[in-house]
């Protein structure tokens, strides 16, 4: 067993700071590395150590295996934690650590092969006994074998990326008339985004939810699932919202359904944190859909429930230690959610929104938790994904969950970019989400629900008022700090209402 002193963190924004925060609390010295249009990020000031690896795209720095190597190997580093995204599910930099000595921090390069391609995934769950979605087992050759699996398999259905992720390389298609254009753009979507263009189908399950059970397994035979996680509110298969635990399964099924993910990942030998993705019908029948072989952007509504750092488990089953956590100890505690937010422009088809950040008004009290790494006059470059960070929301039950969610999101404030909240603020207004009555159908069955009908004016008040606000509290901290001078200058909030007419003397 190998104590892990020193890690390299090979990522960016808010996971890079969420990984950094449990190596401080466990004594662990950690590095950053960054891009050249990354220098800003509150990642590279957090961490011990901070190396920069490469120009502003990802192809230049966070995908630069070599590079990454060369760093965590003049500074000493004992192992690397990949985050999500970028190369954490890459098998090849996983190899390069081993060779090179280096601790990765998640599964075997040689288990990321196997579960990493969908089509031997689903191979390795028909063998170990686990129901998969019927479609088929290997490589489609061109458009007209498409068509003759989708004739045979009945629609509707799916054409997947054989190595995707992330929701890419996936097309809907309802009747033969579609299956070609959809064939031809799934392929090179998926060439762009994995370098690997097969595609296989599967049908499509109608009014899925799309449940996850989060698994850890150590290298002493003991694997765990630590229950699981509902992630239906979907918009082009991204997930927006994620709550824990589902309120569509029952206690029964669940209990099934974690048994059945506890013996997939053991049917692959599986070792670290990972997750066991279903679809379940509504009638509660479920199909085997794919494994996350690496930590996943929700994992924080799992440690809500739970109690359990996901981060620290990683870091101690890697250094060879044996799971403390007992299956038959684990209990579910309360309700939370997770809202992803992102920098992005709702009202024109969720156009990434980069920009500099004026001001930002976090929302805090009980069972409130921001994951985030930007800050006041943070500029959010265009190179990477628009997440900003993510809130995370606790209570003791789903009904108080969502008045909290609803209460945060009032408070939260963004200016100086465009941001989702207000998309999500209408979300969790809309009553099927209220009582938990959804399926990933949700934002399509809801869409007209969704759209802004706030006039342009009332948004930029606001936003004026937030502006105005924080102006007031810096030149009140000025005056206040003072030699007294009683010649005081109007209060610019007080200034703003009146013009307004929101305040009267």
């Amino acid at each position: 067993m190998k104590k892990i002193k020193k890690v390299l963190i090979a990522n960016r924004g808010e996971i890079a700071v969420r990984i950094m925060r449990t190596c401080r609390e466990m004594g662990i010295e950690t590095v950053a590395v960054f891009s050249d249009a990354d220098r800003t990020s509150k990642h590279v000031w957090y961490a011990d150590e901070a190396y920069c690896i490469g120009g502003a795209t990802s192809a230049e720095s966070y995908l630069q295996v070599e590079n990454i190597l060369r760093v965590a190997k003049k500074h000493g580093v004992d192992a690397i934690h990949p985050g999500y995204g970028f190369l954490s599910e890459n098998s090849h930099f996983a190899r390069r650590c081993e060779e090179e000595g280096i601790i990765f921090i998640g599964p075997s390069a040689k288990t990321m092969d196997l579960m990493g391609d969908k089509i031997s995934a689903r191979a390795e769950m028909i063998n170990a006994g686990v129901p998969v979605v019927p479609g088929n087992n290997e490589g489609i050759k061109d458009a007209q074998e498409a068509i003759k699996l989708a004739n045979e398999i009945g629609y509707p259905v799916m054409l997947k990326a054989a190595m995707g992720g992330g929701g890419r390389g996936i097309r809907l298609v309802n009747s033969e008339d579609e299956v070609k254009e959809a064939y031809e753009n799934a392929k090179s979507e998926s060439l762009a985004s994995f370098g690997d263009d097969t595609i296989y189908i599967e049908k499509f399950i109608v009014e899925p939810h799309h449940i996850e059970f989060q698994i850890l397994a150590d290298t002493h035979g003991n694997t765990i699932h630590l229950f699981e996680r509902e992630c239906s509110i979907q918009r082009r298969n991204q997930k927006v919202i994620e709550e824990a635990p589902s309120p569509f399964l029952t206690p029964q099924l669940r209990d099934e359904m974690g048994k059945v993910a506890v013996k997939a990942a053991e049917a692959v030998g599986y070792v670290n944190a990972g997750t066991i993705e279903f679809l379940v019908d509504k009638y509660g029948k479920y199909y085997f859909l794919e494994m996350n072989t690496r930590l996943q952007v929700e994992h924080p509504i799992t440690e809500e429930i739970l109690g359990v750092d996901l981060v620290n488990e990683q870091i101690k089953i890697a250094e060879g230690q044996e799971l403390a956590l007992k299956q038959e100890n684990l209990k579910i505690r309360g309700h939370a959610f997770e809202l992803r937010i992102l920098a992005e422009d709702a009202e024109m088809d969720f156009m990434p929104a980069p920009g500099l950040i004026q001001k930002i008004i976090r929302p805090s009290g009980i069972g409130v938790r921001v994951d985030s790494y930007v800050y006041d006059g943070y500029e959010i470059p265009i190179y990477y994904d628009p997440m900003m960070g993510k809130l995370i929301i606790w209570a003791t039950t789903r009904e108080y969950a969502v008045d909290r969610v609803k209460r945060v999101l009032e408070e939260y404030k963004i200016t100086g970019i465009k941001t989702n909240i207000n998309y999500l603020r209408r979300i969790v207004d809309v009553d099927e989400f209220v009582e938990g009555r959804y399926d990933t159908g949700f934002i399509a069955k809801h869409s007209e629900k969704l759209k802004d009908d706030t006039p342009q004016e009332e948004n930029e008040v606001e936003n004026i008022a937030i502006i105005a606000s924080y102006i007031d509290y810096i030149v009140n901290l000025e005056e206040n700090s003072s030699n007294g001078n009683d010649s005081k200058a109007i209060s610019r909030w007080r200034n703003f209402g009146l013009q307004k007419g929101i305040l009267r003397i």
